[in-house]
């Protein structure tokens, strides 16, 4: 494959399957090329080295506007499988770290959690992975 080809469906391990770049309307560029390796940007950004025997799709993944679609009412939704979202400070607090309190009360944390208890907005949760030492750029280069 060519420099600067867009190209999805991508293996991160020879033989596997595709498992980057499958969303509506994404695509992957071919960055540089090297012996045994190809280097890639994402979607996100991310840049990332993957082994040359690696498996792709050339092109853009199809449905480029499906993010434009418009539901139009709850029941669409729920047709997807979706079910409503409820707020934390809505619920009791033996539901969500949120709940409970007299009136619209604040958090009374530190910061923000998730149903079960876990900080959110910036706590990273990627654990360490083998392929981590594929990736050359991550997301966001700040933390």
């Amino acid at each position: 494959m060519l420099l600067g080809m867009k190209i999805h469906n991508i293996e991160i391990i020879p033989g596997k399957g595709g498992q980057l770049v499958k969303a509506a309307g994404t695509a992957a560029y071919i960055i540089a090329k090297d012996k045994k390796y190809v280097i890639i940007q994402l979607p996100s950004n991310e840049i990332r080295l993957l082994e040359d025997k690696c498996a792709a799709s050339i092109g853009q993944v199809g449905n480029s506007e499906h993010y434009l679609r418009v539901l139009g009412k709850a029941g669409a939704k729920r047709w997807l499988g979706i079910r409503p979202t409820v707020r934390g400070s809505a619920m009791n607090a033996i539901d969500h770290p949120h709940g409970g309190g007299e009136g619209k009360s604040p958090i009374g944390k530190k910061s923000p959690m998730t149903p079960w208890g876990k900080p959110t907005l910036g706590f990273r949760t990627r654990k360490k992975k083998i392929n981590d030492k594929f990736i050359i750029k991550r997301r966001y280069a700040n933390k």
